[in-house]
């Protein structure tokens, strides 16, 4: 078998291309071949991507390899990085241990988000983190349907609405009050922002609902796609949220537990 392994750069750090540039002759000097294309690293059977950058960049690249079953090594290179498994001093010892094979695959739970629209053909997105609803006019609230199953649950007048998974769970929907939850836990957070009732609470779900969010009230709203890709959706257009087929797989050195992650990554919280 060949041994090949992909670099996913966050081209906006310059520390990203330095690192790369280590990493390359690293690898070469132990007999593996370095692919940064994405079309070379799908054809050549990569064994797995190494995502130089933070979560952000990490995100990309486990979303992108779940679809062909590779998985990923995040190298946190930014501020917070709750999903990279390794800080940028830790890098060369963390590959050591990978190529003894030393380490485990964790599976993350990713979400599949079909959009209908009137007059339009469906869109389908894949997610790992997380999709927000969010009103544009600051003028008026949106009102969100949530239906679970094909039963309506939870009418929320909001500003916006998170639907994240436990990754997304330390992500956006934890700035909104959220709760945290653990990867290991199979379920999708519902999370509103700035909710204008009392009764509007955050609610945890199981993977095996069927969410379907409803636009029915407000004349449109934003729906973005892990923070990277948004539409517009009018009124009584419907957006169905489900567990996707295919999960993210992260590369775990065992290094750090999840509780030890959370003390380290909100330390300014736990006084």
């Amino acid at each position: 078998m060949e041994r090949v392994v992909g670099l996913w750069l966050n081209m906006s750090k310059p520390e990203a291309l330095t690192f790369s540039l280590q990493i390359r002759p690293w690898f070469e000097a132990r007999g593996w071949d370095v692919l940064t294309e994405w079309e070379d690293i799908i054809k050549r059977r990569t064994q797995f991507l190494i995502s130089l950058g933070g979560d952000g960049t990490l995100l990309q690249a486990a979303r992108e390899g779940a679809s062909f079953g590779i998985p990923v090594l995040g190298v946190n290179l930014g501020q917070l990085g709750f999903l990279c498994e390794i800080e940028r001093e830790d890098v060369f010892g963390a590959l050591e241990k990978v190529l003894r094979q030393d380490y485990t695959i964790q599976e993350r739970l990713m979400l599949s988000a079909v959009v209908k629209r009137v007059g339009e053909a469906d869109q389908m997105h894949l997610v790992l983190n997380d999709v927000a609803f969010s009103r544009e006019s600051t003028d008026s609230l949106i009102t969100l349907q949530a239906n679970l199953s094909g039963e309506p649950t939870i009418s929320y007048p909001v500003d916006g609405l998170i639907v994240a998974t436990p990754t997304g769970s330390t992500a956006y929907s934890l700035s909104a009050g959220g709760p945290i939850i653990s990867p290991n836990v199979q379920a999708i957070l519902l999370t509103p922002l700035a909710a204008h009732s009392l009764s509007a609470r955050p609610v945890v779900v199981s993977d095996l609902e069927e969410i379907e969010i409803i636009l029915i009230s407000g004349e449109q709203c934003l729906v973005t796609f892990d923070g990277r890709h948004s539409i517009r959706i009018c009124s009584g257009e419907t957006v169905i949220i489900k567990t996707a087929p295919i999960k993210a797989q992260l590369i775990r050195l065992g290094s750090r537990s999840f509780p030890q992650v959370v003390r380290e990554k909100l330390r300014d919280r736990w006084h």
